[in-house]
């Protein structure tokens, strides 16, 4: 069998030395250009970006790392079980306000994945800056005692916590009120006449469960009820679990808060199987909104915050500290507690 050549091959990549050729002048000159340094007029400057654009020039990542130049990358590190991502809608909701900034900017994200490793994260973080291969890190899930904090001031990394504010720190971070969201959804329960309360809690290794937790306290002694708190994992098989226990117990709880849009439908699973009718003998309120919690019925009342603006403002902080401005603790705007079939009155 003879195979026959089609003449058709992949299109080489263009060189300085092309756009040097092309313009009758030397690769020093179109390197001054591409790169920003004196040593070229503006005319010439001009007329290298436009041809460099034409002929799909870029420049090569490893060379800008010999050279000390950024980038143009930024990474994000989720230390979460990767089947539990394909739910979560939290992250692919901030991921989305990520790349609208970083593509808006000309940067790109590097994602990993590490599952519940989290001592790997800081190895990856120095792997990424010893290599040159991004230009800051966007933390997430700020944990109790988080020992990333110390680790990328310690390598010079500049890096935005979603969490805090820390105090003593120079990191800039961007945070949520998770006390005034506490008293918000405390205050709408016991204004129903809810005084038997259940809080079935993240993992309290994540501050912001820690946080909340305090705060559903503070507000539940405010208001003179009683609160239990239940701790789970981010999964629908524990969330069920505790559920089943609250439901079973003599006296059970007539509201229960719940740390996720997952946990809380897990949650109303249960009470359809025990036959516990919703919101007229339980009610279900979620910490997280999402779509999911308006695709089940009844539609779970839930906090709402709007989290690809959040995503967004984390980007645009990472990308304004490479460029030398630190923007310090900003503080999210107030979430919205978004009434819907699973609350009522309790019977």
């Amino acid at each position: 069998m003879v195979k026959v050549s089609s003449g058709v091959g992949p299109i080489p990549r263009a060189t300085m030395g092309d756009v040097a050729k092309r313009l009758g002048i030397s690769k020093a000159a179109v390197s001054y250009a591409l790169n920003g340094q004196p040593g070229v007029s503006s005319e010439t400057r001009m007329r290298v970006l436009a041809l460099a654009k034409e002929l799909g020039w870029y420049a090569s990542s490893s060379a800008r790392a010999l050279s000390g130049a950024e980038t143009g990358v930024v990474g994000l590190v989720l230390s979460r079980p990767s089947d539990l991502l394909t739910i979560e809608t939290f992250f692919i909701h901030f991921l989305s306000g990520v790349e609208k900034v970083l593509t808006e900017r000309g940067s790109s994200l590097l994602l990993r994945v590490i599952g519940e490793h989290p001592e790997a994260e800081i190895n990856t973080y120095e792997r990424w800056w010893g290599e040159r291969r991004v230009d800051g890190v966007i933390l997430v899930d700020e944990r109790h005692q988080d020992l990333r904090l110390s680790a990328v001031e310690r390598l010079g990394l500049p890096a935005v916590l979603c969490g805090g504010p820390i105090k003593g720190s120079s990191l800039p971070c961007l945070w949520t009120d998770q006390g005034a969201d506490a008293t918000k959804v405390m205050e709408y329960l016991v204004s129903l006449g809810h005084g038997r309360i259940a809080h079935v809690s993240g993992p309290p290794r994540f501050v912001h469960e820690r946080t909340r937790r305090r705060g559903v306290r503070r507000a539940a002694k405010t208001l003179g009820v009683v609160v239990e708190t239940h701790e789970a994992e981010y999964t629908g098989s524990q969330a069920a679990d505790v559920t089943r226990r609250l439901l079973d117990q003599p006296g059970p709880p007539t509201a229960i808060v719940y740390a996720s849009d997952v946990m809380a439908l897990a949650g109303l699973g249960v009470a359809s199987a025990l036959g516990v009718p919703v919101p007229a003998q339980l009610s279900v309120v979620s910490w997280d909104d999402s779509y999911l919690t308006t695709l089940v019925h009844p539609a779970v009342t839930a906090l709402w915050r709007d989290t690809p603006a959040y995503g967004a403002l984390a980007a645009s902080m990472l990308l304004d500290l490479v460029d030398g401005r630190n923007r310090g603790r900003m503080q999210l705007p107030a979430s919205t507690l978004n009434v819907r079939e699973t609350t009522a009155p309790p019977a």
